[in-house]
């Protein structure tokens, strides 16, 4: 853990930092951060309060709207320029466009936009997703450091090789693995230097993408993908 010298700073980044890595009730959240209970109790509630933590279905404490609140704000090239690509590729397919980030374990929904009618795959902007299934989780894994596919493969429902093939071929393509009846295909989105810092996807239900909705998107993906990454080449 960094250490800033504010000890209740370094405290509370400590449990933000935990319950982004995996949602924790009071008793996770006090042997993960080995903070004394009372303190990690104290902490979290005043991060629930500014919305910085939420609790989920089962009262665990998970990230809260208020940090892609306060990214958005803050300014983000690769959202951006995204936002500039993003309509265009919504357009094309009709159907749901997302932009992904890993953090730590889990993958965050940067910017989402929806189609106007229709049966939609719905994400919002600040969604926490697994990074063991799904297009977009394949791709980030497929480009991420050697330790952290050690640490997801196990329980994720694709394989080294998957991801090797993943890495060859350029893009992903999944079918009811995060959520039944949605399909979806990612691509790498590469900064300027040409590391892959985030995911663009398109995602929507089986009946209209198909089990293989990379024969039909894979191309405008990439190309979307590319138009991103001249933006930010030239920004």
């Amino acid at each position: 853990m960094v250490v800033s010298g504010v000890g209740v700073l370094d405290k509370s980044v400590a449990v933000l930092r935990t319950c982004a890595e995996s949602p924790c009730n009071l008793n996770e959240l006090c042997a993960r951060t080995a903070l004394p209970r009372a303190t990690a109790h104290r902490l979290a509630m005043g991060l629930e309060t500014h919305r910085l933590l939420v609790r989920d279905p089962s009262g665990r404490w998970c990230p809260g709207p208020a940090l892609a609140e306060l990214a958005a704000d803050a300014g983000d090239a690769v959202r951006e320029a995204a936002l500039m690509v993003l309509p265009r590729l919504r357009e094309i397919t009709g159907e749901s466009v997302q932009l992904y980030r890993r953090e730590g374990t889990q993958r965050v929904c940067v910017a989402a936009m929806e189609p106007p009618t229709g049966l939609r795959d719905t994400v919002p902007v600040g969604a926490h997703l697994p990074m063991t299934a799904g297009s977009g989780a394949k791709v980030l894994l497929a480009w991420a450091d050697p330790a952290t596919q050690r640490a997801l493969v196990p329980d994720s429902a694709f394989s080294e090789r998957g991801l090797l093939e993943i890495r060859r071929r350029g893009w992903a393509q999944s079918a009811g693995e995060r959520e039944a009846g949605v399909a979806s295909v990612s691509a790498p989105v590469r900064d300027a230097t040409g590391e892959v810092v985030a995911a663009i996807s398109v995602s929507g239900p089986i009946d209209r993408m198909g089990r293989r909705p990379g024969s039909r998107w894979a191309a405008d993906l990439l190309a979307a993908a590319e138009a991103i990454h001249k933006r930010l080449t030239h920004a």
